[in-house]
């Protein structure tokens, strides 16, 4: 049971990685239109999960309150929602250093760059391992393959992050593997908060759909407050758009499908 465990929280890992290795095969920077249609199915896929993976089991773990049911789900969104917001102010990132001393210190920038995506990728690991957690105490509503899902989409959508973080180091002059180890490095904090969620989790079963609702919270912040905006630079384009409703769909259909 472990062992499946082990490999569902180490699978977005692997999407992180791969993205992170496009260094070997990819010159230059990224084309903008593909950044903005990357980033447009990474918040799909993620708006998709966290409704169908998260915030609806946790509504149906606490159908015993009632009319009330939703109020477990209410708190934790917004807590983590809030919990993001404060590590985003707190923790230096590109995103909130608009100076232009920020901007033109490399070895800044990239040390910005890095807690940039690892700031990211804390609401994913805490999701996947919460999922993982339901399972693995008994939760009715959240199975195996609900599960696996979760990490699957999770690793698809860390596929285009890693690119998008690593490319423009590479375009900046750092070298591939240096490159390329930050975007590993960045994805490390996804399995480590995984088991934290996991041992967590056991602790307060109680509070589960809390948990649940928290991590949606997270994961709703980051696609709102980092993704979106990033589809919407530039010239005006329609491919976002067709990129968000389309990590949506596959999300929506690999949850219902397999969950």
């Amino acid at each position: 049971m472990w062992g499946k465990v082990a490999y569902g929280i180490l699978i977005p890992f692997v999407g992180t990685c791969l993205g992170a290795a496009c260094v070997f095969f990819m010159r230059g920077e990224m084309n903008a239109k593909l950044k903005k249609a990357l980033s447009a199915f990474a918040a799909g896929i993620m708006v998709s999960a966290s409704f169908f993976s998260l915030i609806l089991p946790a509504i149906e773990e606490s159908k015993g309150m009632g009319k009330i049911s939703f109020l477990p789900a209410v708190i934790g969104f917004l807590i983590g929602m809030l919990f993001l917001l404060a590590l985003d102010i707190l923790i230096p990132h590109i995103h909130n250093d608009k100076s232009e001393e920020g901007m033109k210190s490399g070895l800044k920038r990239t040390t910005k760059m890095f807690f940039a995506v690892a700031l990211h990728n804390l609401p994913e690991g805490m999701t996947v391992g919460l999922i993982f957690a339901g399972w693995l105490y008994g939760n009715e509503s959240i199975s195996l393959a609900s599960a696996l899902v979760m990490s699957v989409g999770i690793a698809l959508q860390n596929f285009p992050e890693g690119a998008i973080v690593s490319m423009p180091l590479r375009a900046e002059g750092m070298n591939k593997g240096k490159t390329f180890a930050y975007g590993v490095l960045s994805g490390v904090i996804e399995p480590i908060g995984a088991l934290l969620m996991i041992f967590a989790a056991k602790l307060f079963l109680p509070v589960l759909p809390y948990l649940l609702a928290f991590a949606a919270g997270a994961m709703f912040y980051v696609v709102v407050e980092e993704l979106i905006p990033e589809t919407a630079k530039g010239e005006h384009t329609n491919v976002s758009t067709i990129c968000f409703a389309v990590g949506f769909v596959v999300m929506m259909a690999l949850d219902v499908a397999f969950g």
